[in-house]
């Protein structure tokens, strides 16, 4: 099933029209019309909004659709677990990474493509067990090159919810999306383009020098966000509730809402919170409506 059916169907299982949902999301109803019908594809701001009115997540709003277009290639490794551990995760430059917690009991690294035919053998996935961590390394191996695997490879790493220690991830990637970490920390080091967060509880840093769109779907904890003349942007829903800390020098926070700039919306109190820190920086914080 594609994109345009999976909203279609919850739609109608909701018993909402055209017109009902798209004054709920904000939009118009030819863009529901364009969007069931294959003829548009909504932006990330609307699939948050989309999931958010179905009352489920983007991943769930996705999945079918994925699964129309499976990849063509893939290198599987799965790796036994049987106690906590942390994990030092090394994926070098790729397309995109799913990172993810699961209920089993084994870490699964799935390599996959749809142009690149010789992962096995162009690719070496490493997991060095040792005593209180994982370490995880992919290598380039033969002719493979980097500039081959930014643009046709993705990885997908499922790590167990039970043995789920800190996550150290060094990435280069157009994206990156992280599901239902539930864990001490995760840090995030290289250079990407867009994150999106959904599900977790963590506390969570990115150092990335890369401007950068952040999708925060739900979170529950503390995002640090370090950068180093960047610009960028995190999209938030209208319901999240959160505290802002601003350091570094010449760093700026901006406030938008429906992408209109507005005063500052955070909640001095709440538990969760945004920390911005670098140099010569801005970030713009911009709630869509659920």
């Amino acid at each position: 099933m594609n994109l345009g059916k999976q909203i279609k169907n919850y739609r109608k299982q909701t018993g909402m029209s055209q017109e009902k949902m798209a004054e709920k999301i904000g939009v118009s109803r030819q863009a529901i019309t364009k969007w069931e019908t294959d003829a548009g594809i909504p932006d990330i701001e609307n699939l948050i909004a989309i999931a958010k009115l179905f009352k489920i997540s983007v991943d769930e709003l996705l999945s079918n659709e994925r699964k129309q277009s499976e990849y063509i290639y893939e290198s599987r490794t799965e790796y036994d677990i049987d106690s906590r551990k942390d994990y030092d995760v090394n994926l070098g430059s790729v397309h995109s990474v799913m990172l993810k917690a699961w209920d089993g009991e084994k870490i699964i690294v799935s390599l996959l493509s749809n142009i690149l035919d010789r992962l096995q053998s162009d690719y070496k996935i490493k997991i060095d067990d040792k005593k209180n961590t994982i370490d995880l390394d992919i290598q380039r191996l033969n002719d493979a090159t980097e500039t081959d695997a930014k643009k046709n490879l993705m990885i997908q790493v499922l790590i167990p919810h039970k043995y789920m220690g800190k996550i150290e991830v060094v990435v280069n990637a157009k994206k990156l999306n992280i599901f239902n970490i539930e864990n001490e920390r995760i840090e995030i080091n290289g250079k990407v383009n867009e994150v999106t967060l959904e599900g977790n509880k963590s506390e969570i840093e990115i150092d990335s020098n890369a401007d950068m769109q952040i999708n925060l779907v739900s979170h529950k904890g503390a995002i640090e966000l370090n950068q180093l003349s960047a610009v960028s942007k995190m999209i938030i829903p209208s319901d999240y509730y959160f505290r802002t800390m601003r350091k570094g020098i010449a760093t700026h926070v901006y406030y938008e809402y429906q992408g209109k700039r507005t005063e500052d919306y955070s909640h001095p109190e709440a538990d969760n919170y945004i920390e911005f820190n670098g140099m010569k920086s801005e970030l713009i914080i911009s709630k869509v409506k659920v």
